[in-house]
């Protein structure tokens, strides 16, 4: 059967040559790694008159929410799906386990005549399909490719020119314009103002002009095509960032990017709101897919689990959107987040883990380089040391009144209500999702069909162990202790990193736990030895790290001990040898979508703290647990 439903839609996209000329083109311009540094979006420093006027003559969309990273939200926007419906998309990188029936949305575009081109970038974390959803794929991708000129397009382009890497050291601009002044930049509460963050945001404000010069082209390109007339353009950026305390975290800076949607007068029909609205819904990048096929006038899939915000199929505006962040490269973390465009709440699954980890990839930037120095000498500020310290559980802020996420309301008794709203919210579209994420990445309960498969695992149960396990409650231990016996691997994962959490103070846990350093899941074992280590029992927890590190024919295991080695620092030096080993084996991978090479970068990492040759982060205002 799975063969035949290829084979049919096959045929579907090769057979359908007529098509209907009654159907829009639709543009999307992308920039990358980008906040709404835009003067329509009230930004008095930045300088784009193209998106500022696509803006006056379009629809501009206040809230939209991206996820915090590409890979996890490429895989909503080519799916209409959370990427924790089909671990381990939600991990920055990896490959979701999807359905058979899941397609790349393009894919139906296709069916219905249009020509579809992506230029370039496609990072789906998933194996969609790409020949399937593209019928011109890669740097030379164009509208311009189309064998017949009056077929409807449905076009993509990525343009890198804001992406993170422009504020390292070597990706320096030559501009034709007076670059910005980093002294007139506003920097932010939670930033220290030093010299670099500030050479970073100018740096990053005249790459933003730069891109608006590149759309420029783009547009006139369309114009001189003759298709301004007959097509609707996309603008947004695809995450938020990439300043510190951006990209890959869960508040505005990181979630928070531009969208405005141009409808030319013969499709106005199709907008939502007349040329030069301002829309405040929230929508997010689960709902543009949907958008896509309702301006096109293609059937929604009932599986997308978005909203369409335009067309003949638009839905009722939604109240919650649900952003996700997991591991982030070679660094794990877990938290999710909840916005109903007034207030964005974030739960922190490991709040032991500090907000900022020394990412590999995020340091090359001088911005980050600088907040280490400064919490390295003490000084601090209230604001600038809540990144460098040790996380809540919970967080929640009023988005209006605290644009820069620093003033925390979730122990506020006046906000009781709206904590008690969100609290719900979060656990009713994690039993929805059977979200992937509170499963270990390496399980074999990962992915769509294992996940969503009845009575596979207690997800309610889970759900309610990693909230308590987050908690960090010494009154929780008990249901830890029962839980460290179940026979769910999750179940077992949550109570042996509720130990970890709290540290010594769980002790009494410690004849639980060894017995888990042979338990079925390697997950389990890491969790459970990194528990111990935590108690100061190192002699019982490294060999079981040493045994996972090596094994590399389970990589996700294997990153994730290199992941608890790096963290325990100097007590981890009697497993140094074993670390050199492995990181010689792996040090040649260049893959950079593969476990191996998140384990080479940890390795590398953990080696030169331990060998004096770099400098381990300070947090200073993070306790000893």
């Amino acid at each position: 059967m799975k063969l035949l439903g290829k084979l049919l839609l096959a045929l579907a996209l090769t057979a359908n040559l007529a098509f209907a000329a009654d159907r829009p083109n639709i543009l999307w311009v992308v920039s990358e790694d980008n906040n709404p540094f835009l003067g329509c979006y009230g930004d008095p420093l930045a300088h784009t008159p193209t998106l500022d006027k696509l803006a006056k003559e379009g629809v501009l969309y206040e809230r939209c929410y991206a996820w915090p990273v590409c890979a996890p939200s490429r895989f909503t926007l080519i799916t209409g799906m959370y990427p924790t419906t089909c671990g381990p998309a939600e991990h920055m990188r990896a490959n979701g386990k999807i359905p058979d029936w899941l397609h790349g949305f393009p894919t139906y575009l296709r069916q219905a005549g249009y020509f579809t081109s992506n230029n370039a970038k496609t990072d789906y974390n998933s194996p969609i399909s790409i020949p399937e959803a593209w019928v011109d794929q890669g740097k030379k991708a164009h509208w311009r490719n189309r064998p017949d000129p009056k077929q409807p397009f449905f076009s993509v382009f990525n343009h890198e020119v804001t992406h993170e890497s422009c504020l390292f050291p070597e990706k320096e601009l030559p501009l034709d314009f007076p670059p910005m002044d980093p002294a007139k930049v506003r920097i932010p509460a939670y930033q220290p103002d030093t010299p670099e963050i500030r050479a970073d945001w100018a740096r990053y404000y005249n790459h933003m002009t730069v891109l608006d010069e590149q759309i420029a082209a783009k547009l006139k390109m369309l114009a001189d095509d003759g298709l301004a007339d007959d097509t609707i353009i996309f603008y947004y950026g695809d995450n938020g960032g990439v300043l510190p305390r951006s990209k890959r975290f869960l508040e505005q800076s990181g979630v928070s990017v531009p969208l405005i949607v141009y409808f030319p007068p013969k499709w106005r029909h199709l907008a939502p709101a007349a040329p030069g609205s301002r829309i405040s819904d929230p929508v997010s990048f689960l709902d543009f897919s949907e958008t896509v096929l309702s301006l096109a006038g293609v059937k929604i899939p009932d599986y997308m689990q978005g909203h369409a915000f335009a067309g003949n199929a638009k839905a009722p505006a939604i109240q919650y959107v649900h952003i996700t962040r997991d591991r982030m490269d070679e660094r794990y973390d877990m938290m999710r987040s909840i916005s109903d465009g007034h207030y964005i709440y974030v739960h922190n699954y490991r709040p032991d883990l500090p907000f900022v980890q020394p990412l590999e990839y995020q340091f090359k930037a001088r911005g980050y380089q600088s907040w280490a120095r400064v919490a390295a000498e003490g000084k601090l500020t209230k604001d600038t040391a809540q990144f460098w310290g040790e996380k809540p559980t919970e967080e929640l802020y009023e988005m209006s009144t605290d644009p820069d996420s620093v003033h925390n309301l979730a122990k506020d008794s006046k906000y009781h209500d709206v904590m008690a709203r969100m609290r719900a919210e979060l656990k009713r579209v994690v039993l929805q999702n059977k979200d992937n994420g509170f499963l270990p990445e390496g399980s074999v309960l990962e992915g769509y069909e294992a996940s969503h498969k009845e009575g596979a695992w207690p997800v309610e149960n889970v759900y309610a162990l990693a909230t308590k396990a987050s908690e960090r409650d010494l009154a929780n231990l008990p249901a830890l202790l029962e839980a460290l016996e179940d026979s769910s691997e999750p179940m077992r994962w949550w109570a042996a990193q509720g130990c970890t959490m709290l540290g010594d103070k769980a002790s009494s846990a410690a004849p639980a736990l060894r017995k888990h350093l042979n338990d079925d899941s390697g997950a389990v074992q890491v969790a459970a030895a990194e528990a111990l280590a935590r108690m100061g029992q190192v002699k019982e927890a490294l060999p079981t790290l040493e045994k996972r590190l090596q094994a590399l024919d389970t990589p996700q295991f294997a990153l994730q001990a290199g992941n608890v080695l790096d963290r325990l620092g100097e007590i981890a030096r009697p497993s140094l040898p074993i670390m050199k080993q492995v990181q010689e084996k792996v040090a040649g991978n260049t893959d950079a979508k593969s476990y191996p090479f998140y384990t080479n970068r940890i390795l590398t990492h953990a080696i030169a703290v331990l060998e004096g040759k770099t400098a381990p982060l300070v947090y200073p205002q993070f306790s000893k647990n």
